[in-house]
C-alpha cells in the first residue's frame, strides 16, 4: 500500500494514539468519508491544517504528528479501515482537488518518493 496515502487520512484522524497491538487508534475508523469528501466546508479545514495554513482541530493536530512516521513506515501501523479510507481520500484529492493534492505532495513528499507509487492507479478511479 502506498505510504503516502496516510497523508490523506484527514477525515479518519486515526493516528491519534497507538493501540496495544501497535496499530494507530481505530477510534475514527467509522467516520463517514463520503460526507466529508462531498462537502468542501468539511474537507478544506483538514487540508489547511495539514498545510499549516489554518487552525487544526485536536484530531487534526494528532494526524499531523504522525504523518511522517506513517510515510516512512509505509502505513505499517494503519488498520485496514484506515488503508481503505486513505485510498478513498487520496483518490478524491487526485481527481477533484488537484491544487491541494500538489500542495500536500510538495510539503510531505517533495522528492515524490511515496506519492508516485499509486498515483496513476488512483487517478483512474472514479471518485
Amino acid at each position: 500500500m502506498n505510504s503516502f496515502t496516510v497523508l490523506c487520512l484527514f477525515a479518519l484522524v486515526a493516528l491519534a494514539v497507538a493501540r496495544p497491538d501497535g496499530k494507530y487508534t481505530d477510534r475514527y475508523d467509522s467516520v463517514n468519508l463520503d460526507q466529508i469528501l462531498s462537502n468542501r466546508r468539511l474537507l478544506v479545514p483538514y487540508i489547511k491544517c495539514m498545510l499549516d495554513q489554518g487552525k487544526c482541530t485536536p484530531d487534526g493536530k494528532e494526524l499531523k504528528t504522525h504523518i511522517r512516521e506513517a510515510l516512512e513506515q509505509d502505513c505499517a501501523k494503519c488498520t485496514k479501515a484506515q488503508r481503505d479510507g486513505t485510498r478513498q481520500v487520496m483518490g478524491h484529492l487526485i481527481n477533484h482537488e488537484v491544487d491541494y493534492w500538489n500542495e500536500l505532495k510538495a510539503k510531505y513528499d517533495p522528492k515524490n518518493l511515496y506519492s508516485t507509487k499509486h498515483e496513476q492507479e488512483l487517478r483512474k478511479l472514479k471518485q
